[in-house]
C-alpha cells in the first residue's frame, strides 16, 4: 500500500463530503439524517434520524428513507469528485435498522467506471433546488428523457414519463389528497410544524420557508402541495401555470427499506442529471401518502411495482435555495 493510500481521510474532507450530502431533498425539508465518521477505520456511517420523522404523513418512514438515500447518493458524487473511492453497504446491520449505510472512503479513483463517472454530476448538487414556479409548455426531448431513464436504471429503479391522460388523472389525485388533509387536524398540524412563515423563514435551518412555497395558480395546473394550507402568506401572488405538466413516476419492484433507499439514490441521480440538462424540477409525494391513492398513481401500462415519487420536470426558473442545518450539527468525527 502506498503512503498516500495509507493516509486517513481527514475531518476537513469528510466535512466537505457531508456538506454536499445534506443538499439532498427530503420530505418537508426535514433533513432526517445524521453522520458519524470513524477516522481510523475510514468509515462514514449514515443514520436515519427518527426525531425528524412524520408519524401522520410518513408512518412507515418510507419518505424518510428516500431522503436518506438521496443524501447517500450526493455523498457518492462528492466522494468521486474528491478523488475518493466509496464502498457503500446499505443496511449493513439487521439489528440496527436506523444505520442506513456504511461508506468506506479510500484515497484513489473509484473502483468501477460508473462510480468514477459520478464526479461530473457534482456541479449540479448546489444548483438543484425544488421549483414550485410555472414551467413552459415545451416538451422534454427524447434524448434527455433517455438519459434520465438510464440514470434511474443505474440505481436499480424505473422512471416512466406519463401520458397526458395519466398526468391529468394524477393531478386529480393530488387535489384529492389536498382535500383530505385540509379536513384532518393532524395533517394540518404536521404541515404547519415543518413550514416557516414570516421572520421565522429568515432564520430557519430546516423546513419549507414561505419564500419557497411558490405562487398560487391563477390558471393551469399545479402539481404540488400547497404548503400555505389555510394560512395567508404575504406577497405570494398568483400566476398562470402550465396546462399540461410533465409528470414522471419513479418506482421500484419492492417496497421495503432497501427499496426506499434505492429509490432515494435513483431520485437524486435523476434530479442532478435533469439539472445538468437545464431542467427545473419539483417533487410531489402527496398522492403517495395514502395507500389507496398511491395504488391509483401507478401507470397501468408500465408494470411498475411501487411508485416511490412523482416528479415534475420542465423548462423554467429554478427555485430558491432552502435552508440546511450546519454540518457540525449532523456530523460527529471520532
Amino acid at each position: 500500500m502506498s503512503e498516500r493510500q495509507s493516509e486517513p481521510v481527514g475531518p476537513q474532507v469528510v466535512t466537505a463530503l457531508v456538506g454536499d450530502a445534506v443538499r439532498a431533498p427530503s420530505m418537508h425539508n426535514a433533513q432526517p439524517w445524521s453522520f458519524r465518521y470513524l477516522t481510523g477505520e475510514r468509515l462514514l456511517h449514515v443514520w436515519a434520524d427518527l426525531t425528524r420523522a412524520m408519524p401522520r404523513t410518513d408512518p412507515r418512514h418510507r419518505a424518510l428513507h428516500i431522503g436518506c438515500g438521496a443524501a447517500l447518493f450526493n455523498l457518492r458524487v462528492a466522494a468521486a469528485h474528491a478523488g475518493l473511492a466509496a464502498d457503500v453497504r446499505v443496511l449493513p446491520d439487521p439489528a440496527d435498522p436506523l444505520l442506513v449505510a456504511v461508506v468506506g472512503l479510500e484515497p484513489g479513483p473509484a473502483r468501477t467506471a460508473p462510480e468514477h463517472d459520478l464526479a461530473r454530476l457534482h456541479p449540479a448538487i448546489r444548483r438543484r433546488h425544488t421549483s414550485r414556479n410555472p414551467f413552459s409548455e415545451t416538451d422534454v426531448p427524447e434524448p434527455v428523457r433517455q438519459v434520465l431513464r438510464e440514470g434511474a436504471s443505474e440505481e436499480g429503479a424505473e422512471l416512466v414519463f406519463t401520458d397526458l391522460w395519466h398526468a391529468d388523472f394524477m393531478l386529480k389525485l393530488v387535489r384529492d389528497a389536498e382535500s383530505r388533509d385540509s379536513t384532518d387536524p393532524s395533517s394540518r398540524e404536521e404541515l404547519e410544524h415543518w413550514t416557516r412563515l414570516g421572520t421565522e423563514a429568515d432564520t430557519a435551518v430546516d423546513g419549507v420557508p414561505e419564500y419557497a412555497f411558490g405562487p398560487r395558480p391563477s390558471e393551469g395546473k399545479a402539481a404540488w402541495r400547497d404548503f400555505a394550507g389555510r394560512r395567508q402568506v404575504a406577497d405570494r401572488g398568483t400566476t398562470a401555470f402550465e396546462h399540461a405538466p410533465h409528470l414522471v413516476l419513479l418506482g421500484t419492484r419492492g417496497d421495503r427499506p432497501a427499496d426506499w433507499l434505492c429509490a432515494g439514490q435513483a431520485l437524486e441521480r435523476v434530479l442532478l442529471e435533469a439539472t445538468l440538462a437545464d431542467l427545473a424540477t419539483s417533487l410531489s409525494s402527496h398522492s403517495l401518502e395514502s395507500s389507496d391513492l398511491r395504488e391509483l398513481t401507478r401507470d397501468p401500462l408500465s408494470g411498475m411495482g411501487h411508485v416511490q415519487m412523482v416528479l415534475r420536470l420542465g423548462y423554467g426558473p429554478q427555485g430558491p435555495a432552502t435552508p440546511r442545518r450546519a454540518v457540525r450539527d449532523v456530523l460527529k468525527v471520532v
